[in-house]
């Protein structure tokens, strides 16, 4: 199954219903990168991406943050601190409307020394 999206498939399978690769759900819409701030939900990841935002009066730049919920199905591995594309979807509850789709690397390779 093609998800219209340049990834590969995990070699493990999962029987979770809202799995883009083993289930039946779709992706549209935006793919975001950050890195996983949160895993303490089941089956939900808290994904954290950082960006500039120029200050015209200072005319200097200042960082924000936005903490995004992905719904993370068990066939994709994550921990605290891997580095992740995540997916726009259908509203999956209240709050989450994005899913993992890839692990891009782990906390271990992609964290600073």
């Amino acid at each position: 199954m093609a998800l219209g999206l340049n990834v590969e498939r995990p070699e493990e399978a999962c029987s979770d219903e809202n799995c883009p690769f083993h289930g039946t759900l779709s992706v549209r819409g935006q793919t975001l990168e950050g890195e996983v701030a949160s895993t303490d939900m089941d089956k939900t990841v808290i994904v954290e991406r950082e960006y500039d935002v120029k200050v015209p009066k200072y005319d200097r730049f200042m960082k924000r943050r936005s903490r995004v919920p992905a719904h993370a199905p068990p066939c994709v591995d994550l921990e605290v601190g891997d580095t992740v594309r995540i997916a726009e979807t259908r509203p999956l509850s209240k709050t989450k409307s994005h899913v993992v789709v890839e692990r891009v690397a782990t906390a271990a390779a992609g964290g600073d020394v």
